[in-house]
């Protein structure tokens, strides 16, 4: 029976071949896309679960009731560790704070007799840890115990590629690497690097006890500061089931927690909340050492347009299924005068399905495998880790398959089965005619394609709106000059280091201005600060953020002083230019009022003056509003080196000569360090990459989806043809045009088309509006967005309908009447 079902199958698929092939292609593109975006949600969703106790473990974060956002602290202030442990006893082994460091110099082979070797490494390569994060956090020893590694000063524990990396073949045991040019320590442990999915990258860690006799941080009494390097990892007691129960408990716990050590007026407003360690990954209101994060409702997009394409697909098939239906009218009949039943029937149709939906698996398994590079790379996976061979995944594509088969297979199959045998007989069957499914099947082939190109146009809308807000996004204006500036970092800012480097560098032809900061004006520094205005008593509700740079900083970087002046130039805070938002947050509203004002920040004493007030700029990306801030001069905080280029001094070629120069003046200065630099324009790209990335896959998915639907109505457009050569024979000879033989095949079509823009642009509008919600600074959803949509649909529609409509108009009337 089964070989029976197939036979006929394979047969009633070669004698349709054009349209099987269309049917094959659309399912084989929807299939690969489901299965290339299954792969993506599950690496998303699978962070920090490869930990065992991954569902009892939480990250200690905080934020201000009255913040105008949602965004989330990860630093904590460095007391607050020893203050767990000494307050809830219960705690004592199973909490640990991490102290990240970055732009990290590690030298080898300095102790050796040969040669040292430098190397450089970025963010979330390095950390200070305790013997307790391993208790936390699972990683597979190769060398030293968990137990002892990390407990005595100047210690580190090194991932089998850092090993490899720095030693060689060599063992790494007992060798001794420098970090910084300020300390030795020693390899006590190799461990396996940590997998892809972890927010936890780090792959070089030092012994805690280390980090004071360090100097990475100063603040060990200062509950007002806190830096989003140092975080705190906790375990609650119980089981995952527990979890509940114990999270409430903790949380009473910690209101009384930071009522206790903190000020009175901090701690009125101030939360402390945990955050569960496989959500850290898929929480966009905090930052977490692996610098990457994705929403949720990302998430939740690629699973809902992975859906839309696959049942765009099974639409095409449900649409030519039925077309041709009448053509199976008589075989129908003949089965079931021969005794078939009708449920043999929608086995046979269904089997039919299941064929050209397993030809399309196996292709869309191909089509996955060479795409997956592309995918990883244009979604920021790292490679290998996903693969297709994952039994998951194969069950998962079977799965897939199925529900294909049941889709667009069943109605089909009912549609067939249901036919009366002798009108089927007789001929006397329509192509609209309904069978027994009670549904008509021209409006419900329309209703399929207005429903294809709904879904279409959803994707079109969503993709002009995204490509416009990331347009805005480079071009915004930010309140200061984003071209032409270099950016060197600085290692050491002593003062006469930092003027060593500015004597070598003043005079070279491409330089126009430089200044040494802390950071650039946009970054994510959120060094924010308390502050006590005039005579205030009590600090306000809110922080200030705080940018130290030196007196240069504003024409380096095209800032605005409105009114007042430039500070002078001293090596400590000494005088404030605050911004325009700080102004207003004073109730201040001419800036020349607040010129001469006093204030005092970062829990000093003395007042200092205002002496300027500066146009507003972005301190953030243009996710996150305008905040309060003040420039001022502090220069044990200079960390960045701003050189703004000269003009006619910005081509490839001069840019290279000038970094060269800029390099050996950098490594005269700091010999035992690497040469690292970045653009401004390249930092601010960085602000929106998962931005950028989401918009170019959703680019790849909405041209997939009109594609597949063009597909579909070629395929449908192409029965018409065939079932009106008579029709148009006949408007042929009686004088009917091409344009008009066109006009007739067309019209309906964009009919349909621009009903489904009238269905889908509320929804469209709705979601755009909510994802554009995420952005302080965003563009406004205009009519010809929609206008724009619809006039791309309707192009391509025509342009599909166009051959085989002109091609039916300038066939020879006679030979289409005589072969009918």
């Amino acid at each position: 029976m089964l070989k029976s079902y197939l036979t006929t199958a394979l047969r009633a698929l070669k004698r349709n071949w054009s349209y099987s092939v269309i049917n094959v292609l659309g399912l084989t593109l929807s299939l690969a896309c489901c299965l290339l975006l299954f792969l993506a949600i599950r690496y998303e969703l699978s962070f920090d679960k490869h930990n065992a106790q991954a569902n009892q473990t939480y990250r200690l974060v905080s934020y201000n009731k009255k913040s105008n956002d949602d965004r989330r602290q990860a630093g904590i202030p460095l007391p607050a560790l020893a203050a767990l442990r000494n307050d809830y006893p219960n705690l004592k082994h199973d909490v640990t704070m991490v102290n990240r460091i970055t732009n990290v110099v590690v030298t080898v082979g300095e102790k050796s007799g040969v040669p040292a070797k430098k190397f450089q490494e970025g963010d979330g390569v390095v950390a200070f840890a305790e013997p307790e994060y391993f208790r936390l956090f699972d990683f597979n020893w190769e060398s030293g115990s968990s137990q002892t590694a990390l407990n005595n000063p100047n210690t580190v524990v090194l991932s089998d590629r850092m090993a490899q990396k720095y030693f060689g073949t060599t063992n790494p045991m007992g060798k001794t690497l420098r970090v910084e040019n300020k300390m030795d320590f020693v390899v006590t442990g190799v461990v396996q690097a940590p997998p892809a999915t972890t927010s936890m990258p780090f792959e070089v860690l030092l012994s805690f006890a280390s980090l004071k006799q360090f100097g990475a941080s100063t603040n060990w009494d200062d509950w007002q500061s806190t830096y989003g390097g140092a975080q705190i990892y906790l375990k609650l007691p119980g089981t995952s089931e527990d979890q509940p129960l114990e999270l409430a408990k903790m949380d009473k716990q910690l209101v009384a927690f930071v009522n206790k050590y903190q000020k009175p007026e901090d701690a009125r407003d101030l939360v402390y909340a945990l955050q569960p360690l496989t959500s850290i990954h898929t929480d966009t209101r905090t930052d977490n050492y692996a610098k990457r994060t994705v929403s949720m409702e990302m998430i939740w997009a690629m699973g809902l347009i992975g859906l839309f394409i696959l049942v765009t697909a099974c639409v095409n098939f449900i649409n030519l299924a039925t077309a041709q239906a009448i053509r199976r009218a008589k075989e129908v009949g003949v089965r079931k005068v021969l005794g078939s039943s009708r449920g043999q029937l929608v086995r046979q149709f269904l089997g039919e399905t299941g064929v050209l939906t397993g030809l399309a698996m196996v292709l869309a398994f191909v089509l996955a495998q060479v795409s997956l590079p592309y995918v990883s790379e244009l979604l920021n996976i790292k490679p290998g880790a996903t693969t297709l061979l994952d039994p998951v995944v194969i069950v998962f594509l079977v799965t897939l398959g199925v529900i294909t088969t049941a889709l667009a297979g069943f109605y089909p199959a009912l549609v067939l089965s249901g036919y009366q045998p002798i009108l089927a007989l007789k001929g006397k069957m329509r192509a609209s005619q309904a069978g027994s499914s009670g549904i008509n099947q021209l409006t419900l082939r329309r209703g399929l394609i207005v429903g294809q190109f709904a879904i279409s146009q959803l994707l079109i809308i969503g993709t002009i709106i995204a490509y416009n807000q990331m347009k805005y996004f480079r071009s915004a204006d930010l309140g200061y000059s984003r071209d032409a500036v270099l950016n060197v970092y600085i290692p050491d800012n002593k003062a006469g280091t930092l003027e060593g480097l500015k004597a070598k560098l003043t005079g070279l032809p491409g330089i126009q201005s430089m200044s040494f900061g802390m950071t650039t004006p946009s970054s994510t520094s959120n060094w924010t600060t308390g502050f006590r205005f005039e005579n205030d008593e009590k600090e306000p509700d809110y922080g200030v953020l705080m940018r130290p740079a030196d007196t240069a900083y504003v024409h380096t970087y095209g800032l605005k002083i409105i009114a007042g002046r430039m500070f002078q130039p001293a090596d400590s805070m000494r005088e404030f230019v605050i911004n325009e938002a700080f102004m207003k947050r004073l109730g201040f509203q001419k800036p020349e009022q607040v010129i001469g004002k006093f204030m005092k920040v970062n829990g000093e004493e003395l007042k200092k003056p205002i002496v300027g007030v500066v146009k507003d700029f972005n301190a953030f990306s243009l996710h996150q509003k305008i905040e309060p801030s003040v420039l001022t001069s502090y220069r044990d905080q200079y960390r960045t080196l701003g050189i703004k280029l000269a003009q006619g001094q910005t081509s490839p070629e001069a840019i290279s000569s000038l970094l060269a120069q800029v390099e050996t003046a950098w490594n005269a200065t700091y010999p035992d360090f690497v040469f690292k630099y970045t653009f401004l324009n390249e930092t601010l790209a960085n602000f929106y990459k998962s931005e950028e990335r989401m918009y170019s896959l959703f680019r790849l998915l909405a041209l997939i989806a009109i594609f597949i639907g063009c597909l579909g109505l070629y395929g449908v457009v192409s029965f018409m043809a065939e079932t009106r050569t008579k029709e148009v024979g006949i408007r042929k000879a009686l004088g009917a045009s091409t344009a008009n033989i066109f006009g007739l095949f067309s019209i309906d079509f964009v009919k349909l088309v621009l009903a489904a823009l009238v269905l889908s642009s509320p929804l469209a509008w709705y979601v755009m509006n909510q994802w554009l919600q995420k952005f302080a600074f965003k563009i406004d959803i205009e009519w010809w967005m929609f206008a724009l949509a619809g006039l791309l649909a309707v192009s391509v529609a025509l342009l599909t309908v166009s051959f085989q409509s002109i091609k039916a108009a300038m066939m020879n009337p006679v030979k289409s009447l005589r072969s009918e």
